[in-house]
């Protein structure tokens, strides 16, 4: 069956913060695979992709926030939805078990593989995941290290898998009219065990700008290349809502 021949990764979203990512149908489509009809080769390109997202913080435990996170990847018709609970255990450590469920419709995997009608059904995938983040300061940079590991639950014939993501982060707040902004830029590897290995990095740099005292808009761009995909360039707009 030639979808399950030409399969690809994908990924979303996130978080920051986020953003979970899009992952792999059943086996990554070989780079040296042949090019198309069309005359196009598999994997090759990019795709620009206008996104938004919404986040919204709730306090349960002085030690315990819940973030709830919605998604939607425009261009590839990506809806996403992630529910994290950050758990401060030291001044310096906190430890996020979080969940993320995202659905890639048949023409999104067509986009990033570059097959036009390759695909016939969606590509749904469950993940549940726990990281740790070290942040401190340094010289009025704000520095985070985070270390994450995934288990993804895939539909047949996909095996479920499991996933490292590494991530290095740096912040610097810039009083603006009155306003704290903070700039931030984050480099990021993804390491599939048994599944093409290091075969994922993502660049990530914007702004979070304070709208009032609960609510904040952080327009980014996010630069994405995946071995035997389109490279993605995400235009990303977010809402966050802190209810303390």
């Amino acid at each position: 069956m030639r979808t399950k021949k030409l399969v690809g990764r994908t990924v979303l979203v996130m978080s920051l913060v986020l953003l979970g990512g899009l992952c792999v149908p059943q086996r990554c489509v070989a780079q040296e695979a042949d090019p198309d009809p069309h005359g196009a080769t598999i994997g090759s390109g990019s795709v620009t992709a206008p996104s938004v997202w919404a986040n919204v913080n709730v306090p349960v435990h002085q030690r315990i926030d819940l973030k709830l996170y919605g998604f939607y990847i425009g261009d590839l018709d990506v809806p996403s939805a992630q529910v994290d609970v950050p758990v401060r255990a030291m001044k310096f450590l906190t430890i996020t078990p979080s969940y993320l469920y995202y659905s890639v419709p048949a023409s999104g995997l067509d986009e990033l593989a570059n097959v036009s009608g390759a695909f016939t059904d969606s590509y749904d995938e469950h993940q549940f995941r726990i990281d740790g983040t070290v942040g401190f300061a340094v010289g009025g940079f704000r520095i985070a290290g985070r270390n994450m590991y995934v288990r993804r639950f895939r539909p047949a014939p996909a095996e479920d898998s499991n996933r490292y993501r590494g991530r290095i982060g740096i912040a610097h707040p810039l009083l603006v009219s009155g306003h704290l902004w903070r700039p931030f830029a984050s480099y990021e590897a993804y390491y599939d065990r048994g599944n093409g290995g290091w075969n994922k990095d993502r660049v990530w740099t914007g702004v979070t700008v304070p709208l009032n005292k609960h609510v904040s808009f952080e327009p980014s761009y996010l630069w994405e290349r995946s071995d035997g995909l389109k490279d993605i360039n995400y235009v990303l707009f977010g809402l966050i809502v802190n209810t303390k």
